[in-house]
């Protein structure tokens, strides 16, 4: 699965319009509900070309789907919390539009304050004197009302998403903040598998960004398999991501790394290798997929020879 994923973008989507802000040519123009938003930078690599909206049901956050619900059998579900804590949900939104293409249901807290239809930009927080945070823009609350919503939109007669929900699949992530925010909710009962990207509690126990309080202890909140992806020596949270796989031996556990450095590579197209790796863990995790758990399994696993990848693993 990696391998034929990662061969790049098809020659469909190579040719594909994109509606940009100014919207295509007369000839090509297309109607579509003001939310939605088509682009290149979303539509992913998988078999479900994805979209990026603003549902008008769940008016602060971002929603990717499958543009056609149709042809999907059943969604899986992902809550995102963005990096930064930010109200930027559209800030990781090739990695997750790479997601939403293989069948998902991706929520993310905020606006689309990123990319060529943003409406706004997302205002950077400072430290303070005491090198402390302001309080973020999101909270894990936001993150979890994500899933709130999804699985009431399966149950609400109407829903464009009525009946078409595995409940039983869903996955929380997040990225170096917004990881963090994963972590307080991992001991959700309706959650399947937890992804930490560039994320790791704080090893000295030091709170550095107000109102978010995250300590070691919370780590045993864990209870589902959970997969941490560092960026290597160069990523900011290598340390505390180390130390947090190393504290973490009642559950499942693949400790990765790939030597990118803290921003991962969700700036590059479709999300780049990190997406790809976190499809296949969200395909084996949360649906079963033997193929994409080869990614992981074994001696001979995909990631365990001929790339950059470094794997560990516990309890697998």
């Amino acid at each position: 699965m990696v391998g034929r994923r990662w061969s790049g973008l098809s020659a469909f989507l190579a040719t594909m319009v994109l509606f940009a802000a100014g919207g295509a040519p007369a000839a090509e123009k297309v109607m579509m509900p003001a939310n939605e938003v088509r682009d290149v930078e979303t539509r992913g690599t998988g078999p479900f070309p994805a979209i990026m909206e603003i549902d008008a049901g769940l008016p602060g956050h971002v929603v990717y789907r499958p543009e056609d619900l149709e042809k999907v059998s059943k969604l899986a579900v992902l809550v995102w919390g963005n990096g930064g804590c930010s109200d930027d949900g559209a800030s990781a939104r090739k990695h997750l539009g790479e997601i939403a293409s293989y069948g998902y249901l991706v929520i993310a807290p905020g606006r689309i304050l990123s990319g060529p239809q943003a409406v706004g930009k997302a205002v950077p927080r400072q430290p303070g004197p005491d090198g402390i945070l302001p309080p973020p823009a999101t909270s894990s609350s936001d993150v979890r009302a994500g899933i709130d919503w999804a699985l009431a939109e399966n149950g609400r007669g109407g829903s464009r998403y009525q009946g078409r929900i595995d409940t039983q699949a869903v996955a929380i992530g997040g990225h170096s903040c917004g990881g963090l925010q994963a972590i307080e909710l991992a001991g959700d009962p309706r959650v399947r598998t937890v992804m930490i990207h560039n994320s790791g509690v704080y090893n000295d126990g030091v709170q550095r960004i107000s109102g978010l309080t995250v300590h070691k202890d919370m780590l045993r909140n864990f209870r589902t398999p959970v997969v941490y992806i560092l960026g290597g020596l160069q990523d900011s949270a290598y340390p505390n991501g180390m130390d947090d796989a190393r504290r973490i031996d009642h559950v499942p556990l693949a400790l990765l790394n790939l030597p990118v450095g803290h921003g991962g590579t969700f700036d590059e197209p479709n999300g780049g290798a990190v997406a790809q790796v976190s499809v296949d863990w969200l395909e084996w995790q949360l649906r079963g997929d033997t193929s994409a758990a080869r990614t992981f399994l074994g001696p001979n696993c995909r990631l365990c020879t001929g790339s950059q990848w470094t794997i560990e693993r516990k309890g697998m």
